[in-house]
């Protein structure tokens, strides 16, 4: 008898879900959208193992609801959803997909950095509201993006690949992380520096108690006043209601985000969207059909690799060794 894997999502890209009904006896979502709690619950009463997305949050309630489970995939890079010490206690083991998706996070990345330097959607939403209506030699007069300096924090797989697509621009760049290492495209410099003293600041560290909230008031007050805040990690990590502010009262220049705090926000009224020149999308860093297929695939292997007894490819790092 096969066992039961749990899929909280309908319609994932590639292959990977013929190849794990081979194996396993799937029970998955009917709907598209995150499920509430107890439907969640339902799904993985007495299921073996979760394929799940980083907005399903697996604390330590659902994992006592739902004993039998003793795997949790994670088609992220990023596992915050998951109460890591929870499933430490339990014994569970818990994976997620980096290596896959860096390179296409990277290219939003670069997107934002160009839609909030330049200004491209505010002059999209212009020409199709009919506000071109003269050539105006100052229109909507922007900030270069070539010859800038960028500012990465957290220099992992996508704050390289970052820091590599800026050398195609000809910008100085710098970064900071915990631990101190420069190489042949980035220097290291402590956070306060960063953040004085670049004209474009890209987060690309995971959400925990150390980065949340770490761009606060105090933060966005030291850049400089032509500076772009990016964010394609996690909206916790910025203090949204002080990023509202900076905005408007000119401590900053501009932001382009893919993440917020509270995903989905469906919320029209939210401050953060009437910010000026600023740039929000709808978390979608490594949204292509050939990177979400590959890391449903890399999740897929960690499931077959478990149920046949073997060790998993991408164990998080907390519950290694």
């Amino acid at each position: 008898m096969f066992p039961t894997v749990a899929v909280t999502r309908n319609g994932l890209p590639g292959p990977g879900m013929t190849r794990l009904a081979e194996a396993a006896t799937l029970r998955i979502a009917t709907s598209e959208v995150p499920l509430k709690r107890d439907a969640l619950v339902d799904l993985a009463a007495d299921a073996t193992a979760m394929v799940c997305v980083s907005g399903d949050q697996l604390d330590a309630s659902f994992m006592e609801r739902c004993p039998a489970i003793r795997l949790l995939a994670v088609i992220s890079a990023g596992y915050d959803s998951v109460d890591v010490a929870a499933a430490r206690q339990r014994g569970l083991v818990v994976t997620n997909t980096p290596g896959v998706l860096h390179e296409t996070v990277a290219d939003l990345t670069f997107g934002l950095i160009l839609a909030a330097r330049r200004r491209l959607v505010e002059g999209d939403r212009l020409v199709r509201a009919g506000g071109w209506t003269q050539s105006d030699y100052r229109l909507l007069f922007a900030q270069d993006v070539h010859g800038a300096r960028l500012g990465i924090v957290g220099y992992g797989e996508i704050g390289r690949a970052v820091a590599r697509r800026a050398v195609g621009f000809g910008m100085s760049i710098v970064h900071h992380t915990r631990t101190r290492r420069d190489d042949a495209v980035s220097s290291w410099l402590p956070l306060d520096e960063l953040l004085r003293t670049s004209d474009i600041v890209s987060l690309h560290v995971p959400l925990g108690v150390a980065t949340r909230g770490m761009i606060g008031e105090r933060e966005l007050r030291l850049m400089r006043p032509t500076a772009t805040l990016v964010n394609t990690a996690r909206g916790a990590i910025v203090d949204e209601a002080a990023l509202v502010r900076a905005l408007h009262e000119g401590w900053i220049g501009s932001a382009g985000l893919d993440v917020q705090a509270v995903e989905p926000n469906p919320d029209p009224a939210d401050p953060l969207l009437s910010a000026p020149n600023c740039v929000v999308l709808p978390h979608v860093g490594s949204a292509t059909e050939a990177t979400r297929g590959a890391m449903v695939d890399l999740a897929v292997d960690n499931v077959l690799r478990f149920l046949g007894g073997r060790p998993v490819l991408t164990l998080i790092p907390e519950l290694r060794g």
